[in-house]
């Protein structure tokens, strides 16, 4: 098997050691909120080097009116030891983007890589550290003989083996973590990294209080813990604030993966959980805060079939959500709450067109016009590489 052919749940549960049913006694929500009509003005490839695999953005505006998309870049493949975080800007809300910049490279591979900008104009950027290549290409790659269908060339071999023993096997352990990294002048300078305690593909998010808020998974240390945690001084640190309950039957260790959270107009904090147990499996599961995030309702199905979810709030106080779409029709889709996440609409597509599953992690931005702009990675066809690609569309009225 190729590695770029390696499902996202396999790779998941590597790391953390289509059902639509909902269960007896599971709490569901339907998507009964009137869907608004969409207009996808433009949609269009933004990455700017195809002999690269883009992957996993977030798309974050900053209160200047900046954009800013961060990824994993410089790959060869969807697991390979070549990742590291790159970053483009745009001042002209999306029609043009900056060269690419590496914010880190690690000697590991460095994956999903997230955005904020706090309330005091700090960047917030965060990412994980993996050797999922090592059971999922490497290892086989090394004890496969060279008349082998799929056999790797002697080239490629080399390739991998020059990054993977640049440091000692005990080193590469010691490098897998949860982190991120902090710039206060705009993104000119970054710290070193730190550990955020959990991680996300999105990062985290502000709250209306001045906190900052990280809905994440213990992917190194601990249990696996699903939860929350919070930083009062600006990213600076994080501490633990709350777990997340396990529905009944889940597993939450190896089933819940790849949260996000937003802050409703009511002030409910909602987050998102993408689940890969049996029940619901692929489904986005959701659930509330009423205290500031100290404590937290059961997770639930919203009747969706998608992930992972992406929680914007409109100015109009509305939610959207945006979320891939791994079968046909593949792509991307959107949802809308009017109703601080009671219930969710029916999907609108943003993007329908893609070749396969290997794609999605929407990240969506309203801009000064309203309209709203979604960034997503996606396996073009006939390419062993992921592109980024971009629409911008209008909700109509």
């Amino acid at each position: 098997m190729k590695p770029w052919h390696i499902s996202r749940r396999k790779f998941i549960q590597f790391n953390t050691l289509a059902s639509t049913g909902t269960g007896l006694g599971i709490p569901y929500i339907s998507a009964k909120s009137a869907t608004p009509r969409i207009n996808v003005l433009e949609t269009r490839t933004i990455s700017q080097q195809p002999e690269y695999y883009c992957g996993w953005p977030t798309l974050t505006r900053r209160s200047n009116g900046e954009l800013i998309v961060v990824w994993s870049g410089g790959r060869e493949a969807h697991v390979c030891p070549f990742g590291r975080v790159d970053m483009m800007r745009s001042m002209d809300n999306g029609k043009t983007w900056s060269w690419p910049r590496t914010l880190l490279d690690g000697p590991i591979d460095d994956r999903d890589a997230g955005i904020v900008e706090t309330a005091k104009g700090s960047l917030l950027v965060t990412t994980f550290t993996s050797l999922a290549y090592e059971a999922h290409g490497l290892n086989q790659a090394l004890s496969a003989k060279q008349d082998e269908p799929g056999a790797w060339s002697k080239e490629k071999l080399n390739r991998w083996l020059s990054v993977h023993n640049r440091i000692s096997p005990e080193e590469r352990k010691a490098e897998l973590g949860q982190w991120m990294i902090r710039s206060t002048d705009g993104g000119i300078t970054w710290s070193a990294r730190y550990s955020s305690i959990v991680n996300s593909p999105h990062g985290p998010i502000q709250l209306s209080d001045g906190r900052l808020l990280y809905a994440g998974k213990v992917l190194w240390t601990g249990d696996g813990e699903v939860g929350v945690c919070e930083s009062k001084d600006d990213g600076l640190s994080w501490q633990w604030l709350s777990s997340i309950p396990t529905r009944p039957g889940d597993d939450a260790k190896k089933s819940y993966h790849e949260l996000h959270a937003v802050e409703a107009a009511d002030g409910r904090i909602i987050v998102h959980i993408r689940n890969h147990n049996p029940i619901n499996e692929r489904e986005t599961l959701q659930c509330e805060s009423t205290d500031g995030g100290k404590s937290w309702s059961t997770p639930h199905s919203i009747g969706v079939w998608g992930l992972p979810s992406f929680l914007t709030k409109l100015r109009d106080g509305r939610l959207l959500m945006s979320y891939g779409y791994r079968r046909p029709p593949y792509g991307n889709q959107a949802r809308i709450s009017s109703d601080h996440g009671e219930t969710w609409s029916e999907p609108m597509i943003l993007s329908g067109d893609g070749a396969g599953f290997d794609l999605g992690y929407p990240s969506t931005i309203e801009l000064e016009d309203a309209t709203l702009l979604t960034i997503w990675y996606e396996r073009l066809k006939g390419s062993n590489n992921a592109v980024l690609r971009q629409a911008r569309w209008k909700l109509m009225e």
